[in-house]
């Protein structure tokens, strides 16, 4: 007995078309509408239309030049909305704005929450763990470490207790 398989959702279609455009095998054109509007922890201001979200995956392929970019989980979507989890790979030997290539493999699993329209989409916002990002290109201490202790302190939070 053969097992058929479920039929693809468009959000999972749309989440493809996605990622391929952040990883420069596709165009934004096919998954997002004209005035898409883009932001993240990275992108400083929000990012107003294909042409600048374009400019913007550039400069993350930039940093990452063997970005990868996979599903990790089932994107979902409901009435206008969808959320398309995802993990980001690759290694920093560009320079990104003011920091210059630290030959550090990173690993970021975030998801982006997005806003549609007709079946694109309209607003994005990508949500990852930053600090965790910062640890990985060794930026900043690790957690739980005597160096996030100092940090910490200096920035006035008092002691943590360590686990």
């Amino acid at each position: 007995m053969s097992e058929t398989l479920p039929e693809r959702a468009p959000v999972d279609e749309l989440a493809d078309r996605w990622r391929a455009a952040w990883q420069g095998r596709g165009d934004f054109g096919d998954c997002c509408t004209p005035d898409v509007r883009y932001e993240d922890a990275l992108v400083g201001e929000p990012v107003e239309g294909l042409a600048a979200l374009a400019d913007a995956a550039a400069q993350v392929r930039a940093a990452l030049p063997d970005l990868r970019i996979d599903s990790v989980g089932t994107p979902t979507a409901r009435g206008g909305f969808a959320c398309l989890p995802w993990r980001l790979a690759g290694t920093h030997r560009g320079e990104s704005r003011a920091l210059p290539a630290t030959n550090r493999f990173v690993v970021v699993h975030g998801v982006h929450y997005v806003e549609l329209t007709d079946g694109l989409i309209r607003r994005a916002r990508g949500f990852f763990d930053l600090y965790d990002v910062a640890i990985q290109l060794g930026l900043l201490p690790a957690r739980g470490s005597l160096g996030e202790t100092a940090l910490l302190l200096l920035r006035g939070f008092g002691l943590r207790p360590r686990a």
